[in-house]
């Protein structure tokens, strides 16, 4: 197989996330691991030597591209590389045939970081590049603005759902937004409310507005607007830590895991499911913040972990979440066996309500740090384990 770390450009070229992980040797395991997800990728004629030299230079799309290629392989799918366009046309269980294409909305090279923050501005901003980038992508489908060969048009996409792959990098802070700002896009939800008595409540939005005083549209799976669209594929996970933390490097991991369970299968007297916040310390550098709320049947809410790297796991598919349009043309097969980690996100027509069908326990969120003293005091503190 190809070599995708053997540097092919200036150091001045490469991407800073390239050069990190082929010259820092703390970073050398984790290279075996990103190479492994481009088994078959590199195989596709003529477009290897791009992949590689994107990788290297522009990095977080061509991330994107590798974590996909694995998570379809540990989905139990294969890709028919021969056809070009779009990114994966997916052979899955029972011969069932799909496509996916996968874009980020990312930054520009020369983009700087605002000194302050506002989070409603990068909330904003955050959502309008996830509705720019999968409409681009609509466009390519349907062959707007004058493209010769629109998706639509190929005998290996016609009649097949069409899927849309997507991931944040348009900021330092981009991978924190879990899944808020897709479900602005695609649902028209605003941010849940996270205190007082309106707690988890979350309002209706239908547009968004540009700088230039443009709105957007939100809740492009409210309606029939983005119907060739089947389903959208998010991770804000299918990243560089993702490798870090399968390869096992001494770090450490910060991670907020989704909980829900029926009353009736919790344990008498089981402290990890009291309502309330509670904190918990079970080695050196393991530490667990539960906070659980109650319903008529269930209890929920989230665990937050602070844990040494060879504590943390993960699945490759843990954080990947699907969002189902149900006015798509060629809907996504219902019956797709979808393995136990995956978070799926249905939009019920009739009630005009969100339905989440994500397992307990699934990955929300995931930080990398060193483990370095004010890392250690910076979590621990934030979390209220020390004051």
């Amino acid at each position: 197989m190809l070599d995708l770390f053997t540097p092919r450009f200036r150091k001045e070229k490469l991407h800073n996330h390239f050069r990190l992980i082929s010259a820092d040797p703390d970073y050398a395991k984790a290279q075996p691991i990103i190479q492994n997800w481009a088994t078959g990728l590199l195989d596709r004629r003529g477009e290897s030597q791009k992949f590689i030299n994107e990788f290297q230079t522009t990095f977080n799309s061509s991330m994107w591209e590798l974590y996909l290629n694995r998570a379809l392989i540990d989905l139990g799918c294969s890709v028919d590389f021969s056809k070009s366009a779009p990114d994966f046309f997916v052979r899955g269980p029972g011969n069932y045939e799909f496509n996916i294409e996968a874009v980020v909305s990312d930054q520009p090279p020369t983009a700087k970081q605002q000194k302050t923050f506002n989070e409603q501005d990068f909330k904003t901003r955050g959502a309008l590049k996830l509705a720019g980038k999968i409409r681009d992508k609509l466009d390519l489908y349907r062959g707007s603005n004058g493209k010769k060969h629109p998706y639509s048009s190929m005998s290996h996409v016609r009649d097949r759902p069409f899927v849309i792959a997507i991931a944040p990098f348009d900021s330092d802070l981009s991978l924190t937004q879990n899944n808020e700002l897709i479900n602005m896009v695609l649902l028209g939800l605003t941010p849940p409310v996270l205190e007082g008595p309106d707690l988890g409540k979350q309002d209706k939005m239908t547009s968004l507005r540009k700088p230039s005083g443009a709105q957007v549209d939100m809740g492009v799976f409210t309606n029939d607007s983005f119907k060739e669209i089947s389903a959208v594929f998010f991770s804000t996970l299918g990243t560089f830590g993702k490798a870090v933390v399968e390869s096992k490097i001494d770090r450490l991991v910060r991670a907020t895991r989704y909980r829900v369970i029926d009353k009736d299968r919790i344990a008498p007297g089981s402290e990890l499911w009291q309502v309330g916040t509670h904190r918990f310390q079970f080695a050196a550098l393991n530490y667990l913040l539960t906070q659980r709320r109650e319903s008529e049947h269930q209890i929920g809410g989230a665990d937050m972990l602070i844990q040494h790297s060879s504590f943390h796991r993960e699945t490759h598919l843990d954080g990947l979440q699907v969002y189902f349009n149900p006015y798509a043309e060629v809907p996504f097969d219902p019956k797709f066996p979808w393995p136990v980690e995956i978070a799926l996100n249905y939009y019920d027509v009739e009630s005009g309500e969100h339905i989440q069908a994500h397992p307990d326990g699934a990955l929300v969120s995931r930080q990398v740090y060193e483990i370095t003293p004010a890392y250690i005091r910076l979590l621990l503190g934030r979390y209220g384990f020390i004051r």
